[in-house]
């Protein structure tokens, strides 16, 4: 296992810097001016597939880079960093690995080639359903056998960017609850085409939200799929999922890195500038300590965050490593934030800052793709041993 505490991958942040100064504050605050269908950053999106950026993890083999995830947190890392939101294609990052792992040969020949130059997109993530939320191994989404296929029924919400997305990573039930041993068995994942399905026993809603994630809720009416849209075997999906989502975590922190630098960097600058009764803002403590507690507490951030990428990558176990920076980081850049914004006090609410919509987006990490108290009931039970919370 491998960890720099260094700057690392700089001519990669240097070349993502380079490419989000094409769509500044400007670029994104007119997309949330847009109606849900027209509000998708596609442009940004295809920058970022020409340059390579999100092949980033896919093999040589397939037609991406080979990188290791600590090369993909860099990236999401610099996007957001630069004042952009790499959540309208992060997702590519961690589903196709879904693929990657526990695909067959046939699935990795036929569409990881096509994700890494962009002539397919992969970035909806059918998990989340409106009864059952957290508690995945409950959720109600069916998937039968019928003939040489299936046929699925139910429904996701909160499935960002379905509505531009090629292709949807699916868990449903392939076996019921009381037949299985364990709550996490008979739980199937599917890689879904959207082209074929969408007005085919699929219907695609946008869900407004707070911030601008193109998020919608996606329902299955008697949706038929082949046989081979099925990854891995049947009934064995949770744990496909699982897998991936220690790479979620590791990703998403490096979003909420780039995140509380963005805000520091913007906090800092202003309190230099600002002058009130005679003197810089940044000169009174009241604003000076909550952006030097900040920047503290993303370092320690930072740290984990590095060592879950180099458990990872070792493919070693780092379930709780992923978590607790996922955590922290989310947390710090929340931090980083909230002293930003009061650091900017009124104009911090005045769009052209973009402090408000950066604002809104850090406040997600603290709650999605995994809450707080769902990343300290793991760490009481699995790392402290505690008797399980729920």
């Amino acid at each position: 296992m491998e960890m720099t505490i260094e700057d690392d991958y700089t001519e990669f942040r240097d070349a993502v810097a380079a490419i989000c100064t094409d769509f500044p504050g400007k670029y994104w605050r007119d997309l949330e001016d847009q109606p849900s269908d027209g509000s998708y950053p596609t442009d940004f999106v295809d920058a970022l597939t020409q340059s390579g950026f999100l092949a980033a993890l896919i093999p040589e083999s397939y037609g991406g880079s080979g990188l290791p995830i600590r090369a993909g947190a860099v990236i999401l890392e610099a996007i957001h960093e630069s004042g952009c939101s790499a959540a309208a294609c992060h997702a590519q990052m961690y589903t196709m690995g879904t693929i990657l792992r526990h695909g067959s040969d046939e699935q990795k020949q036929k569409y990881l080639p096509q994700i890494a130059k962009g002539s397919l997109r992969l970035q909806a993530f059918g998990v989340t359903e409106p009864n059952t939320g957290s508690d995945t191994t409950q959720l109600k989404t069916k998937a039968e056998r019928d003939g040489n296929g299936y046929v699925i029924n139910g429904q996701k919400v909160w499935t960002s960017r379905a509505a531009h997305s090629d292709l949807m990573l699916l868990l449903a039930r392939t076996t019921p609850p009381e037949e299985c041993e364990k709550r996490t068995d008979g739980l199937s994942c599917f890689l879904i085409d959207l082209r074929e399905v969408t007005g085919n026993g699929c219907q695609i809603k946008p869900l407004d939200a707070m911030i601008n994630h193109n998020t919608t809720e996606v329902f299955f009416d008697n949706m038929h799929i082949p046989g081979d849209a099925l990854i891995g075997q049947e009934g064995k999906g949770f744990r496909y999922i699982l897998d991936g989502m220690n790479a979620e975590r590791v990703l998403i922190a490096g979003e909420s890195l780039g995140d509380g630098k963005f805000f520091i960097d913007k906090g800092v600058s202003y309190a230099n500038e600002r002058v009130v009764f005679d003197r810089p803002i940044g000169q009174n403590q009241g604003i000076q300590f909550p952006l030097a507690k900040s920047w503290a507490e993303l370092q320690g951030a930072d740290i984990m965050a590095r060592k879950a990428a180099a458990l990872f990558d070792s493919g070693k176990p780092c379930g709780a490593e992923a978590n607790m920076a996922k955590y922290q980081a989310a947390k710090a850049a929340w931090e980083a934030a909230e002293a930003c914004l009061m650091t900017h006090g009124g104009f911090g609410f005045a769009r052209e800052y973009d402090v408000e919509r950066k604002w809104r987006e850090a406040r997600l990490y603290r709650t999605a793709p995994v809450s707080e108290n769902m990343i300290l009931a793991y760490i009481g039970q699995n790392i402290l041993g505690m008797p399980r919370s729920y």
